[in-house]
């Protein structure tokens, strides 16, 4: 037997049921009498309940999704009202998730942004232009409480004004402290929903996932580390994901703000069956080989893309092949198959002897040395009517994943590809004659915050935004 009090009358009713008790109590009947305090009575209360499907499923799904739980619960004979039990702290978040289910307020996210550099800035600044749209046509209230580098943090309960983050930052900035940058998003007592969104390429960053999720934070990120990372940590982090109510979101890992995991998936979830997946999963090593053609050097191309900003700061990072690995792993473990990136065949576009070069300058200096090898095989490929290209492969029949450079014929659609732009083609089951293709940017500031955003948006709308 279950019931609430006011707290004032706690201690003469414990009295009172002790008392009236007692020979049951002592005698073994009746195992004990526990007071609970701290707790709050939350009903839902309305006409025709009892004859409108739905109410009840809504209603307590709204507050699982919000990761609160119920201590009690109280439906009678009754139509007008529902009622719950749940911890004092938690009655805020309660009332505003039950809220903002039945559409009577917003859907309101709290938000920790982690990485505010280029990708996460551009995020930021994306989500500062799109915040009275989105509340006004969707009733989505995306509150960022608290953004963090690698040195400092700011944090604002109410929600930090987005307009001037890169000031406050600077003004009224702490020190960086991930554990307390994690209790402060996961401990506000008044948004229901709270989201850890990494921007970050940090495997230590990644490591945090599993804790997040257990926490019954949603997690958004571009971040490719986990989902391609050790094999037993990845399969930890989606089992826990899908037993629990935390969302876990990383469409920008594979494409930017291209739909490549969206696409697999609806694949997947409509009995289609994966064949191959064959892609340029590079927008850097695009650029290179599309603009690899005449007389043109592949180290002069190199060095035009990274004048341009297309490459990282050293360029091997680049042409090491494991930036495109790591893609391939990922879209390897979705299609099913338990692939580790170590023993993924990667061929590095990096000569052995400058593997050790102590800067990228002194790699790019001594680039041209080593020229005359993809020179040779250009001409080869421009001989047969064939272009090079850098590709990743899952072969989903040999179980398998290859990262290499190949060569195509002139009228297929690798070979169609201008700028850095990156396309993927699944061949299916059901698109087995002429593979489905995705094409697009895959790379830059504004594509890559853009498919974050879009994750975020799809998170809110999991949670009972209107779509």
């Amino acid at each position: 037997v279950c019931f609430a009090v006011p707290e004032k009358e706690v201690k003469a009713v414990s009295e009172a049921l002790n008392s009236r008790f007692r020979q049951a109590l002592t005698g073994g009947r009746l195992s004990q009498i526990e007071v609970i305090p701290n707790c709050s009575i939350l009903a839902a209360v309305g006409q025709k309940m009892a004859s409108t499907p739905g109410v009840s499923a809504t209603f307590f799904n709204a507050l699982a999704k919000a990761n609160i739980n119920i201590r009690a619960i109280a439906q009678g004979c009754s139509e007008y009202n529902i009622t719950v039990v749940i911890k004092r702290e938690d009655c805020i978040r309660a009332l505003r998730a039950v809220h903002s289910r039945f559409y009577l307020s917003r859907t309101t996210l709290a938000m920790g942004i982690i990485g505010p550099g280029l990708i996460g800035g551009t995020l930021l600044d994306q989500i500062r232009d799109q915040a009275a749209v989105l509340n006004e046509e969707f009733k989505i209230d995306l509150r960022v409480i608290g953004i963090t580098g690698s040195s400092k943090m700011l944090l604002s309960e109410s929600g930090i004004d987005l307009s001037r983050w890169r000031e406050l930052m600077k003004e009224e900035g702490e020190s960086a402290n991930m554990e307390k940058f994690t209790q402060y998003v996961r401990g506000n007592h008044f948004i229901p929903n709270s989201v850890m969104v990494d921007c970050t390429a940090d495997a230590d960053i990644a490591s945090c996932y599993y804790d997040w999720l257990l926490r019954g934070l949603h997690v958004v990120t571009p971040n490719k580390k986990a989902n391609s990372g050790p094999l037993e940590q990845y399969l930890k982090i989606r089992d826990l994901q899908r037993k629990s109510y935390t969302h876990y979101f990383y469409e920008a890992t594979v494409g930017a703000g291209l739909p490549i995991i969206s696409t697999l998936r609806g694949l997947l979830e409509t009995g289609d069956k994966i064949l191959r997946i064959e892609g340029i999963f590079s927008g850097t090593l695009s650029y290179l080989f599309n603009n690899f053609v005449g007389t043109r050097s592949f180290s002069e191309v190199v060095a035009e893309a990274k004048q341009a900003g297309f490459t990282e700061p050293d360029p091997r990072d680049d042409l090491s092949g494991t930036d495109v690995a790591r893609k391939v792993t990922i879209l390897a473990r979705e299609s099913g198959l338990k692939l580790d990136l170590e023993s993924l065949p990667v061929q590095s576009l990096v000569p052995k002897p400058l593997q050790g070069c102590a800067s990228a300058e002194e790699f790019m200096e001594k680039l041209p040395q080593f020229d005359e090898e993809l020179s040779k095989q250009r001409q080869e490929a421009e001989a047969a009517g064939e272009v090079l290209r850098y590709v990743g492969v899952v072969d989903a029949v040999a179980k398998k994943g290859t990262v290499e450079l190949k060569r195509y014929k002139k009228d297929h659609p690798f070979a169609q590809l201008s700028g850095a732009d990156n396309i993927i083609a699944f061949t299916t089951t059901r698109y087995k004659e002429q593979p489905l293709i995705v094409r697009g940017p895959g790379a830059g500031a504004q594509v890559t915050a853009g498919g974050i955003f879009s994750d975020i948006l799809r998170l809110a709308f999991y949670l009972g935004a209107p779509s």
